[in-house]
């Protein structure tokens, strides 16, 4: 490993960066001092990249070019029934790729999955540099413990576009686990970890003793997750509306990513209070002016929307239980991760289940990008008391004649692993066979994940049944695979890498990589022009509301001044051009100022009500989206 060394977190909803020094774990603050990232990124129409914050804040005004929980469709193929659903309720276009696979449509241009997220891991990278002031080459990347070989191999890809080299691939839970045993690690522990993030649930029972950290069991759901919970309150939302006003708004795209944000913020809020107010004004222009929504809603409420949603994590949790033969009375702590895991009716379901609370001394949102630059300090020897010991989720084999499938590697094995068996022919004189290396539960071998195909030719004339093929299957220790097919005859030996299912040949990941570092500077410069007039558009948006309501209190020749000011920097916003917003920075700033001192002349003449009942009602916040 050459360069710095971080911990990334690369998350459906959020993405976070870690770094360990001198023993001691540092989550990386991104350029606007955030310590998690939106994992979003947005064209405009000129083409330019924004990422992160200032792509979440466009999302209403630009919903088609704004790509968001692409974490979903990694490595998965588009005509996956999951895949379908995913993707009925997202405002940008999903396309079927030429091999197959789910890609993303904007404009003209088709994406794949892999590539934006490599937009998302750049700006962590350059976030990391700025941050430690010195190149950052190696990271470890997690991914949810589900995620099958084509989804690791396309996070991996995803790495190596962003310009870091992936020294190793981590299962989410086993990364939060690590992260909860630093400071635990001279205890014997049983661990549930139940990471309920953005877009998947994992749930991993482990082992702790000593410093050494063994997986016993994994499993989850690649479809349950916060955007789930978002959208059952979308769709009430819609629903509000529709018996309010009397229409659909449901097909509306901008409608629908302000319905997103208002019922993100809303959900967020019903974990600490009782009941929300919700108002969105102007949703649409009816016949006869426009149409608002303004309604309240309960938790109890809330909770039984999403009361299916929650129970869907127990299958999986009793799924892992049963595979490590453990009880829920024998495990030591219950370990959160993920941001959906602060919901209080989550955290009952947990306690119900396992009869103890959870632990919540960590942060669920850093937890797994802090145990991933704990097991690249692991890695590099900067931590030499820890020992990770982690399983492949799913188990491998081949495709036998009937459509059978014959496992060779059991899921929750621990990895590295190698495992063989031997296979022979069908029928006589059988010069060739044809091995289709699959990955699943499924006895069907249609019904399991395919990795591949090759074939293992020139076997000598023999009759069926006789011949001895040993295939032979390598897990490395980043759950990747590798198949090895042997004619015990003839010592012919066919091997076969799997090939990476993210919808990008070698060639087109070369081309992504030189693309990123020739134009490194040029899109570094343009995109702080983007961040300043992002910026600049707050201010702007602030400046005109105070001169709408208080410009009354201007004199006249301050009134045009300031109405022909903003005119010039809004026209300058729009056209992204930065040298005029530079040119007036000054002068706004000024009309800040006397728009201050407009508005504190103007609240002197205002009467103040003041509630002389006190607050009535401790429990209730609001939404507010202009």
């Amino acid at each position: 490993m050459a360069g710095r060394l971080i911990g990334i977190d690369l998350g459906t909803t959020n993405s976070c960066a870690c770094v360990v020094e001198g023993g001691d774990y540092k989550v990386i603050p991104n350029a606007e001092g955030s310590r998690t990232t939106p994992s979003v990124v947005a064209f405009t129409d000129s083409g330019e990249e924004l990422v992160g914050h200032a792509a979440k804040r466009q999302a209403i005004t630009n919903p088609r070019r704004t790509l968001f929980a692409l974490k979903r469709l990694i490595g998965q193929r588009f005509d996956s029934p999951k895949i379908q659903e995913a993707i009925s309720h997202l405002p940008f276009q999903v396309a079927k790729a030429t091999n197959g696979d789910a890609w993303v449509g904007v404009g003209d241009r088709q994406y794949a999955p892999p590539e934006i997220s490599a937009i998302v891991l750049s700006e962590i990278k350059r976030s990391a540099e700025a941050y430690l002031r010195e190149e950052v080459i190696d990271a470890v990347i997690t991914v949810p413990a589900y995620f099958d070989d084509a989804q690791r191999q396309a996070t991996k890809d995803a790495g190596r576009i962003a310009g870091l080299n992936v020294v190793r691939i981590v299962n989410e839970p086993t990364a939060a686990a690590l992260a909860y045993g630093l400071v635990n690690k001279d205890k014997r522990e049983l661990l549930a970890i139940c990471d309920l993030g953005g877009g998947t649930f994992d749930f991993t029972l482990m082992e702790m003793n000593d410093g050494v950290f063994e997986v016993l069991a994994t499993s989850g759901d690649t479809f349950l997750g916060g955007e789930d919970f978002d959208l059952a309150l979308m769709q009430w939302l819609f629903k509000q509306f529709q018996e309010t006003n009397g229409v659909d708004v449901s097909a509306d795209q901008s409608v629908q990513q302000r319905f997103k944000e208002v019922a993100e913020k809303a959900k967020c809020e019903l974990s600490s209070l009782d009941v929300v107010d919700i108002r969105i004004p102007f949703v649409i222009q009816g016949p006869d002016g426009p149409l608002h929504i303004e309604t309240t809603l309960k938790r109890s409420e809330y909770e039984e929307m999403v009361t299916p949603l929650v129970n869907r994590m127990i299958a999986p949790i009793q799924d892992a239980m049963k595979h490590a033969n453990q009880m829920p009375s024998n495990v030591s702590q219950v370990i959160l991760v993920g941001g959906q895991s602060r919901m209080p009716l989550v955290q009952k379901r947990l306690q119900e289940f396992f009869g103890k609370e959870p632990n919540k001394t960590i942060n669920p949102d850093e937890v797994v990008a802090i145990g991933a630059a704990i097991q690249g300090a692991v890695l590099s020897g900067d931590i030499k008391d820890l020992v990770l010991l982690d399983v492949t989720p799913l188990s491998l084999g081949i495709e036998t004649q009937g459509g059978g499938f014959a496992k060779i590697i059991n899921r929750n094995t621990t990895i590295p692993a190698r495992d063989k068996r031997v296979f022979t022919t069908v029928t006589d004189n059988q010069a060739r066979v044809e091995i289709h290396v699959l990955q699943g539960e499924r006895e069907l071998a249609e019904a399991n994940k395919s990795l591949g195909r090759f074939d293992l030719v020139n076997l000598p004339p023999l009759p069926g049944g006789v011949p001895q093929i040993e295939v032979a299957f390598d897990i490395d220790s980043n759950g990747i695979v590798r198949v090895t097919a042997l004619d015990l005859t003839t010592n012919s030996e066919q091997t076969m890498h799997i090939q990476p299912s993210s919808g990008l040949t070698e060639f087109e990941i070369q081309r992504m990589i030189r693309d990123a570092s020739q134009y490194a500077e040029e899109d570094s410069r343009r995109r702080d022009d983007l961040k300043y007039i992002a910026s600049t558009d707050g201010l702007l948006f602030s400046c005109e509301k105070a001169f709408a309501d208080f410009g009354a209190n201007l004199t006249a020749n301050q009134n045009r001044e300031v109405r022909q000011l903003l005119e010039t920097v809004r026209q300058a916003v729009i056209a992204k051009d930065s040298s005029i917003i530079r040119a007036n920075e000054t002068k706004l700033l000024d009309v800040q100022g006397l728009l201050t001192t407009a508005a504190i002349a103007g609240s002197e003449d205002a009467v103040s009500v003041v509630d002389m009942e006190g607050d009535n009602d401790s429990n209730s916040g609001g939404v507010n989206v202009l």
